[in-house]
Order: structure tokens, then C-alpha cells, then sequence
């Protein structure tokens, strides 16, 4: 048996992570580096490097940060399965449906059928989303909204995370 805490692979029904795609890479590095060359201009010295040596670097962790999101259903702190978006965690006991989105369904519930009080994870360069609906009476919160890659699997795994854990 594995020591409290630890979670073995079988455990975790889903997880991926909301990288940026490396094709969004080319062009941030692009436009980076002509700023970099606007700064420098054909100066000598210092500014001949130095806006190349900040706005790179600067450039590949604004990247790295916007993609460090983790999506996961699996076992949380007390054992209970969990939807774990980042560090949010939303027991799957408190899910009532889970609905699968393509790139036209995320627009909808993310544009005009928006609720304020949604909590919502959206990543762009990714179409595919879930909306989690919720029935937790003392949460304000009527659902939330993740993108996902995949979104057919991870509400599957949702529903069946709470499939296995009913009381």
C-alpha cells in the first residue's frame, strides 16, 4: 500500500496540462526580438545585447507561466476523488453534469450565456472545453468552465470519478 498522500498511476483517472502550443511560440518569439531590435537600433555597447539577453528570456517564461495550468481528476488530500484545475479542487460529489464543449459551445457559455459567478479556466489557443455544473447549495457558484483538450474524456472521467465514490 502506498504511504497517505502519495498517488500511484492508477489513481488518476485524468491530468494534462494547458501548455501553449509550439506553433504560439514563433510568433512571441518574433515579436520579441523585433522590439529587442527596436531598442537596439544599431546602437554599440550595451544595447547592442541587452534587450536581446531581457526580452527573450522574458518572453519563453511569460510562455512557460501561461501554460503551467494543470488539469486533473484524482484522488485529493482526504482520498475523495477531485476535478483539480491548478490549485482550485472541486470535490466530484458536488458535480451534477458535466458537458463536453467544442470550440462553438465554448464561446456560447463563455459569451452571451456567461454567469458572473462562473469559475472559469480559459486558455485560448485551446477549443475544447467542459462546463461542470454543480450542486452544492452553499457554493455561490453555479459551474465551472475548463478548457481541456480533451473534453470528452475528462467529463467521462469526472462522472465516473463520482461513479465510483457514491456513498
Amino acid at each position: 500500500m502506498a504511504p497517505p498522500g502519495t498517488r500511484t498511476p492508477q489513481t488518476v483517472l485524468h491530468h494534462e496540462r494547458l501548455t501553449v502550443t509550439w506553433w504560439l511560440w514563433i510568433p512571441a518569439f518574433a515579436a520579441a526580438a523585433g522590439l529587442a531590435t527596436e531598442v537596439w537600433m544599431g546602437a554599440p555597447g550595451v544595447r547592442a545585447w541587452l534587450p536581446f539577453a531581457v526580452l527573450l528570456p522574458l518572453t519563453a517564461l511569460g510562455l512557460w507561466a501561461l501554460g503551467r495550468i494543470r488539469v486533473a481528476v484524482a484522488p485529493g488530500e482526504s482520498g475523495e476523488p477531485e476535478l483539480q484545475v491548478d490549485d482550485a479542487r472541486l470535490p466530484v460529489r458536488f458535480v451534477s453534469e458535466v458537458v463536453p464543449l467544442d470550440l462553438e459551445g465554448r464561446r456560447e457559455i463563455l459569451g452571451v450565456a456567461a454567469d458572473p459567478m462562473a469559475f472559469v479556466v480559459q486558455r485560448p489557443w485551446i477549443p475544447g472545453a467542459v462546463q461542470v455544473l454543480l450542486n452544492d447549495p452553499a457554493d455561490p457558484t453555479p459551474y465551472w468552465v475548463v478548457s481541456t483538450r480533451h473534453p470528452i474524456a475528462l467529463a467521462q472521467a469526472v462522472l465516473d470519478a463520482k461513479e465510483q465514490h457514491k456513498p
